[in-house]
């Protein structure tokens, strides 16, 4: 919001010995704007937080402090969805951002927002601060849209089946920071079949060392119904240190080898055995 200083005019004059003082004052009108929000990804995980930003200089009330509001986001898997609090990046910027973290299993409480893979998550803002032509009691919902999963102009999107980059977990599902050598681990993914109809899939894990040498490959296969969402995961022991890539195939079979989704890797670093570790130090 753009503001001018107000300029004054002072006019004397005598009237029967006493000097009369007239002060007028003039301020030109502000300039408002019409704000913008987005995503600042396409597509997100559906296990990870994504950003919405919001420009509008309007909404920078306090030029010496960090003013906030609120805009709605909501999912295909929860329509009533949150209010989430955006905060100006600094002092004077104008600039709003707010982080949504998503969920498969919670529900939506403050800004954890409830998705299912494949779901599109939608970010409103209410702009009542609108330039000329607007009416000032005239409001604009300004949206923006991202998905959770693959991106839109994925090709393989189209064929309405997504799988996710692959992750390391433990055996009950919970992100490992650090992987040694002897561990038993899980690598595993979101699948969702987005067709209207039954699909048959197998899921491929090949792992290969930093020589490009494979030293893993298994598969699961089964089918979904429409809709339906699924997290395999396959077991791996590393047996030595080193750098390794898994990289995660989604198929209609093992036989066919047809692609029902793009391919993903991760990398994961493994480390000595934390019981010879501690032995060394």
């Amino acid at each position: 919001m753009l503001f001018s200083l107000f300029s004054f005019q002072f006019a004397f004059a005598e009237n029967n010995g006493l000097l009369e003082i007239e002060i007028n004052s003039s301020s030109p009108e502000q300039d408002f704007m019409i704000g913008t929000i987005k995503w600042l990804e396409e597509n997100y995980l559906s296990i990870g937080t994504g950003v919405v930003r919001v420009i509008d200089n309007d909404m920078n009330l306090d030029f010496r402090g960090i003013d906030s509001f609120t805009v709605d986001v909501w999912s295909d898997s929860d329509a009533e969805g949150i209010e989430l609090t955006v905060t100006e990046t600094r002092e004077n910027t104008g600039v709003f951002e707010g982080t949504v973290f998503f969920s498969t299993t919670d529900e939506s409480s403050n800004h954890r927002l409830k998705v299912t893979l494949g779901d599109t998550v939608t970010s409103e803002y209410g702009d009542d601060t609108l330039p000329y032509p607007y009416m000032t009691a005239d409001e604009l919902d300004i949206a923006a849209t991202t998905l959770v999963g693959l991106s839109p102009s994925d090709p393989c999107n189209l064929r309405g089946c997504h799988h996710q980059i692959p992750r390391v977990v433990d055996a009950f599902g919970n992100i490992l920071d650090s992987v040694y050598v002897d561990q038993q681990v899980q690598i595993s993914t979101d699948f969702v079949n987005g067709q209207n109809k039954e699909q048959t899939f197998a899921y491929l894990v090949q792992i290969h060392n930093n020589e490009n040498v494979v030293v893993y490959l298994k598969w699961i296969s089964g089918t979904l119904k429409s809709g339906q969402s699924f997290s395999p995961a396959l077991s791996w022991i590393p047996l030595e240190v080193g750098t390794y890539t898994a990289t995660a195939f989604s198929w209609d079979s093992v036989d066919n080898a047809n692609p029902l989704s793009r391919s993903y890797s991760t990398i994961i670093d493994v480390e000595v055995g934390i019981e010879l570790k501690q032995y060394d130090e």
